[in-house]
């Protein structure tokens, strides 16, 4: 027995559109609002397509801790321009030259609070906008897209724009923007051309910092002050690697920098490391041949070099593709040589001092 069936051109559909419904087969006919209906066939009657609703499971409203800071800051901010007032009016009372000089006073601090609170917002966007590159990079490392890969080089150009030592590799950059390159390989030419100084710069700035640490806290007689110093050393790091890389935060930036850094050292078992390296210290018999205090202060010195390369990672605008990543071992090389340099100095002047008293 023959069968006439209805030809009809072939079409494209989503299985989550309106007017596509999914069940079993019925004898009546769709309706003209779901012209699109997909049968199940009898052998698969346990087969369920379900489609994930967001709307549904996102959570809406505000939650009830944010209203509670909301309200809490605002009751602040009105307590302390009611106490600030009431001193204006009491000062306007006693004396109208001090009333007027408060109130100047006042608008002083409310500019100087609203210019704070503008930098403070333009750092924290500064901030976001570099993690933000970041993973873009490296998912068009995987994702091989041209035109966002051109897009993440325009951004890196604007991002470095106000950096002299970058003006050849921006020129050099720019004359291959033009080019039909790969979106993996635009983004690593754009870390050699645009990284490759500041990592440089980066480098001699942590083995400054951590030959700097090891060095003071060597000597430093007191704990309170190593842990002072090791904190404000590792804070300036911080905030210089920070402005190498364009960054430029702020204080509430800042903040936030050193809870991701802290969190990566977290993550990628930074004390981990920090223990075989000094293991494999003490097997070549390195921290053997030094002093107590100059051990705990090439101890503090390594934390410091670990705390810089995590801060490089965070702060850097595209990960490490193209380029090595400065491994711990190398850093701390550097600053047991200028150990080493400062030993071989120190005999070479007795035997002056001892023909000066010879004479």
């Amino acid at each position: 027995m023959n069968k006439s069936w209805k030809h009809r051109p072939p079409a494209a559909f989503r299985l989550d559109e309106g007017h596509v419904i999914v069940g079993k087969a019925r004898r009546t006919r769709p309706s003209p609002d779901y012209p699109v209906e997909i049968k199940q066939d009898a052998e698969f009657e346990a087969l369920a397509i379900t489609i994930e609703d967001s709307t549904r499971s996102s959570r809406r409203g505000v939650s009830w801790g944010v209203l509670f800071w909301l309200a809490l800051g605002v009751l602040l901010l009105l307590a302390m321009g009611l106490a600030i007032t009431g001193l204006i009016t009491d000062l306007f009372a006693r004396n109208r030259e001090l009333g007027w000089v408060g109130l100047a006073f006042a608008i002083l601090a409310a500019v100087s609070l609203i210019i704070i609170g503008v930098r403070e917002i333009f750092g924290l966007m500064r901030l976001a906008a570099v993690e933000k590159l970041r993973e873009r990079a490296a998912e068009m490392i995987v994702s091989n897209n041209r035109v966002e890969a051109r897009a993440l080089a325009n951004e890196l150009l604007h991002l470095t724009r106000r950096m002299p030592r970058l003006a050849r590799g921006r020129a050099n950059l720019e004359g291959h923007l033009a080019e039909i390159i790969d979106g993996p390989d635009m983004v690593r030419l754009a870390e050699r051309e645009l990284m490759t100084p500041l990592d440089q710069q980066a480098r001699k700035l942590i083995s400054a910092a951590a030959t700097r640490v090891s060095v003071v806290t060597a000597l430093s007689p007191r704990a309170i002050i190593d842990v002072l110093f090791v904190f404000g050393t590792a804070l300036s790091l911080l905030r210089r690697l920070a402005f190498l890389y364009g960054v430029r935060p702020g204080t509430l930036s800042l903040a936030r920098l050193i809870r991701h850094v802290v969190v990566h050292l977290a993550m990628t078992g930074g004390l981990a490391t920090s223990d075989s390296l000094i293991q494999q210290m003490l097997g070549h018999g390195v921290a053997a041949k030094l002093s107590a205090r100059l051990g705990e202060g090439v101890l503090n010195g390594l934390l410091t070099a670990r705390f810089g390369l995590a801060a490089m990672d965070i702060i850097r605008p595209l990960p490490f593709a193209a380029l090595p990543r400065p491994t711990l071992g190398n850093l701390m090389s550097e600053v047991l040589g200028n150990f080493g340099d400062g030993e071989q100095s120190q005999p070479s002047s007795e035997p002056n001092l001892a023909s000066a008293e010879v004479q």
